[in-house]
């Protein structure tokens, strides 16, 4: 006999979110997702090079070299970047966010590196300024006095949206990585499914590099991937490239 109950679904269960929550959910959604008009596609971050110079042949090795990336080269300093702009954005410690800007950009470790950084970073804030206005952006990005690089303008666009640092810090290190698996689908080649278990294994990377960056300072910043930071110098000449970087 079918039994019925007159009790209550959870709350959670039912409404889930507030409306600021779900606002910020669609609005993460939206900007870091592969079809925000940055150019992602157009860059490879070296891993056209790695695969060139046998580095990287398949899933496995695209796996390792993706990780290292994420958890202690770049992808670690770009999400460290992010947050610390994101908190002086919020505070509106505009003398934190020039200093802050400026060490990004410097940060990057070659000419085509620094391209991709700088060109995603005009793009997001160009973007977002038109179809996402936010009161506090325009100060933000004067503040900031110069270049701003992609984490830099991801934790501007979210600070002068009010949304948390946590959830936009996920958010960019998944868009990250995705883009990086894309890039290496592309060159190796891989399949999707290949793909998706690349992106399946990195999770528990990508969430313990976005709480190792939410807790560190400026003063933890620092990489160990020479190889991949070679990668992207000795890109600038490789005689044929699908990709800008």
């Amino acid at each position: 006999m079918l039994m019925t109950t007159s009790e209550p679904a959870p709350a959670d269960a039912g409404s889930g979110m507030n409306a600021d929550e779900a606002a910020a959910l669609y609005r993460l959604m939206t900007w870091l997702s592969p079809s925000f008009p940055v150019g992602a596609f157009s860059y490879s971050s070296g891993i056209e090079w790695a695969v060139e110079a046998g580095d990287i042949t398949d899933a496995a090795s695209l796996r390792d070299w993706l990780a290292a990336m994420l958890t202690d080269g770049s992808g670690f300093c770009d999400a460290v970047f992010l947050a610390q702009v994101h908190r002086a954005a919020t505070a509106r410690i505009d003398s934190e966010l020039r200093e802050i800007a400026e060490l990004a950009a410097a940060f990057v470790p070659s000419r085509e590196r620094q391209l991709e950084a700088t060109t995603q970073g005009r793009a997001f804030i160009e973007i977002a300024r038109t179809a996402w206005a936010g009161e506090d952006l325009d100060r933000m990005v004067a503040a900031c006095g110069g270049v701003i690089v992609y984490p830099v303008a991801v934790g501007l666009v979210s600070a002068a949206h009010a949304i948390l640092v946590a959830p936009t810090m996920h958010a960019f290190l998944h868009a990250l990585v995705s883009n990086w698996i894309s890039a290496g689908a592309r060159l190796v080649p891989l399949g999707q499914t290949d793909s998706q278990r690349i992106l399946a294994s990195l999770e528990a990377d990508v969430v313990s590099t976005a709480k190792r960056s939410l807790e560190a300072s400026l003063d933890d910043l620092g990489s160990a991937t020479f190889r991949a930071d070679l990668a992207s110098l000795r890109h600038e000449t490789q005689y044929t490239r699908l990709f800008r970087s």
